[in-house]
């Protein structure tokens, strides 16, 4: 099982930018598919971004396609998220989990979510 531990969030404007880092423990992490989520108030938990095992794939929900990045190291076990461009809309908790990650789609196993790092884009 993958363990992780979210940082990075913070308050930026709109049209700036920010990093979040994921970092994971676990034999399992260098074999995982990785995704961020993210969750604004009100609303439900959404997939943003996710990686395969080795960094050669990546998906991303169509609302961050050419904004985000996810990026990932395997030598030290960490997970990125590059965010510009931030539109208010992207104010949210973000979240990283281990994922399932297939040719066609993603899927997200029962997880115990981690604490989240807030990211805030005023306008």
């Amino acid at each position: 099982q993958v363990q992780v531990v979210e940082s990075g969030g913070g308050l930026v404007q709109a049209g700036g930018s920010l990093r979040l880092s994921c970092a994971a423990s676990g034999r399992a992490f260098s074999t995982s598919g990785m995704g961020w989520f993210r969750q604004a108030p009100g609303k439900k938990r959404e997939l943003v971004a996710a990686i395969n095992w080795s960094g050669g794939s990546t998906k991303y929900v169509d609302s961050v396609k050419g904004r985000f990045t996810i990026s990932r190291d395997n030598a030290k076990n960490t997970v990125y998220l590059q965010m510009n461009s931030l539109k208010p809309e992207d104010t949210a908790v973000y979240y990283c989990a281990a994922v399932v990650y297939r040719e066609y789609d993603v899927m997200v196993p029962p997880t115990n979510w981690g604490q989240g790092t807030q990211v805030t884009v005023s306008s």
